[in-house]
């Protein structure tokens, strides 16, 4: 039975982890969170000194993920999405919040300064959607609001809905 790839993407903060495990539970389809799967390999080529982070070697990642993505019924999370191979999604969804939201989300995870501003601005300039909708087939790119818990349970029965009417339509 064929199952569906999806990335779930967006600025830190907007609530990917939680909605990519959350549909995991409620599916039968396994979740990636990239940057947990970076850790874990050591899939890094350097660190950045001015954001305290490792920088990611997206080749290494890629060759790590492809046998797991061309079986399908994978959900990725990870809050960049344009050096994924097209080819990979059956659909992407970009989380945006509203920034006054977002910014104490960061707060809360010890982001500051610069990392909290360019952060901030990356969602006020719809950086993340417009990077999906360059990589990926317009009609598969949706924008889901993520402000409240409200959000997110009407996100979860969207995103299940839609799986499983891929599933009876491609299987």
């Amino acid at each position: 039975m064929r199952r569906p790839n999806i990335l779930i993407t967006g600025t830190p903060g907007v609530g990917k982890t939680t909605l990519g495990k959350e549909i995991a539970l409620r599916t039968d389809l396994s979740y990636i969170n990239v940057g947990d799967l970076a850790k874990e390999g050591s899939l890094y080529e350097g660190f950045d000194e001015e954001y305290q982070c490792p920088i990611l070697d997206e080749d290494k990642v890629i060759d790590e993920m492809e046998d797991k993505m061309s079986n399908g019924g994978v959900i990725v999370d990870y809050h960049s999405c344009d050096f994924f191979p097209e080819r990979w999604f059956d659909i992407v969804f970009v989380l945006r919040t509203e920034n006054s939201f977002l910014y104490d989300r960061l707060e809360s995870r010890g982001y500051k300064g610069k990392k909290l501003q360019d952060n901030i601005q990356c969602e006020i300039f719809q950086t993340i959607y417009e990077e999906a909708m360059s990589s990926y087939k317009e009609e598969i790119v949706h924008q889901l609001s993520s402000n409240t818990p409200e959000d997110m349970e009407r996100n979860l029965d969207q995103i299940i809905q839609w799986i499983e009417e891929w599933m009876k339509d491609n299987n």
